[in-house]
């Protein structure tokens, strides 16, 4: 894996070590289909972790709800992250393993984060969300976060 990061705050081997951390904390996810890992940092620092599932308390066994209702149900790992830090996230950075849906790109931004950084998306993945990856995109540029693709 490559690190394109120059003009970020992020060092290439910081960004490396946070990166790993996501895949890490992506394969607490439950899920079957699809497991995303989220890593909120403030000068090298971890402020918080993330990883998409039901909320605490629901029940979220294997194949057990259709997919409409998975969907409905599960928490983004971004979400988790930015619920978990319980402070102020102003002028923190997010690493991701996936590219942030409009809803958490939304979340991202009112909460401060200024920068975020995502694997560049495979072709399958631009087929499916590009779409949704372009809304991201010009969310984040209209409010001024830095999407570095790595």
């Amino acid at each position: 894996m490559s690190y394109n990061i120059m003009g970020n705050s992020m060092t290439s081997k910081w960004l490396q070590r946070f990166s790993q951390m996501a895949e890490l904390v992506a394969s607490w996810s439950k899920d079957p289909s699809t497991q995303v890992g989220a890593v909120i940092v403030q000068s090298n620092r971890v402020v918080s972790l993330g990883f998409n599932g039901y909320p605490t308390g629901i029940s979220d066994s294997a194949g057990a709800d259709s997919r409409d209702i998975k969907l409905l149900k599960t928490l983004h790992a971004e979400e988790n992250a930015i619920l978990f830090a319980k402070r102020d996230l102003t002028d923190c950075e997010m690493v991701v393993t996936h590219f942030p849906c409009p809803n958490c790109a939304a979340k991202i931004i009112q909460t401060g984060i200024i920068s975020v950084y995502s694997p560049t998306p495979t072709n399958d993945f631009q087929e499916r969300w590009g779409d949704k990856i372009a809304i991201s995109q010009s969310m984040f540029t209209d409010a001024d976060v830095t999407v570095t693709w790595i």
